[in-house]
């Protein structure tokens, strides 16, 4: 175990080994460099082809199945992870307590993968609506530049865990206060959690030029952790 101010947390804990897995990973994509970032990142889905080589001749990444999982560990920058594993330590860690460790991280995964699901989802959505499929041929992306930033993108992150996880705490403990460094007033989790869900439809439906924040990965992870925890209410009588 070790010790932080006056908590304690167990090295043996689930939230103690996603953060520790995240860092690790977070460190050996620094070290190895943005081919390896690449490769586990997670790409579009039907990006399959060699397309990309038309686009920038020195990359060579693709879709593979193993990003469905190794996407959710790695992250963008030093201020990604921090935030992301600030939040699964405090709010991850009193539903560990809670649920126990298999109950946890079995909520912890299926946000996760949620998240990827309702984000594949929405590009598949925006490539079909602009080419009439979601499996392009070149000349297809070609007459439609706007959708390089959807075939071609690399998406990292636990965000969508993150969101599962403080949408489950917000139902759990509704009337719990939290006090946040950007916003120093006192506020509900209940009311807390559902403004930034709000703010995350608002964004992801706006479309901002420029924003590289997958939005309805978190709405997803959102999405799929309201689900599970009223599907675990319903069935709370029975064994897990």
């Amino acid at each position: 175990m070790f010790q932080t101010g006056n908590r304690m947390m167990d090295t043996r804990s689930v939230v103690f080994n996603l953060i520790a897995i995240n860092v690790v990973v977070f460190i050996a994509s620094s070290i190895l460099g943005e081919g390896f970032t690449e490769q586990m990142s997670l790409h579009y889905i039907f990006n399959t082809h060699d397309y990309i080589q038309k686009v920038a001749p020195l990359e060579s990444s693709r879709f593979a199945p193993f990003q469905l999982i190794t996407h959710m560990f790695m992250h963008g920058n030093l201020g990604h992870i921090f935030s992301n594993m600030f939040a699964v330590f405090m709010f991850g860690s009193i539903l560990e307590r809670v649920w126990g460790g298999k109950r946890f991280l079995t909520f912890y995964l299926i946000t996760g993968f949620g998240a990827m699901l309702l984000h594949m989802a929405v590009q598949m959505f925006l490539i079909f609506k602009a080419t009439g499929t979601v499996d392009p041929l070149w000349s297809k992306i070609i007459d439609h530049p706007e959708i390089y930033s959807t075939y071609f993108s690399q998406t990292v992150g636990a965000s969508g865990a993150v969101f599962g996880i403080l949408v489950a705490f917000g139902l759990l403990f509704p009337n719990t206060e939290l006090m946040l460094i950007f916003f120093p007033i006192p506020i509900k989790a209940k009311y807390f959690v559902s403004l930034y869900v709000v703010w995350e439809l608002f964004r992801g439906f706006s479309m901002s030029y420029g924003d590289n924040v997958a939005h309805f990965a978190h709405l997803g992870g959102a999405l799929f952790g309201y689900i599970v925890i009223k599907i675990w209410d319903k069935n709370k009588y029975q064994l897990f």
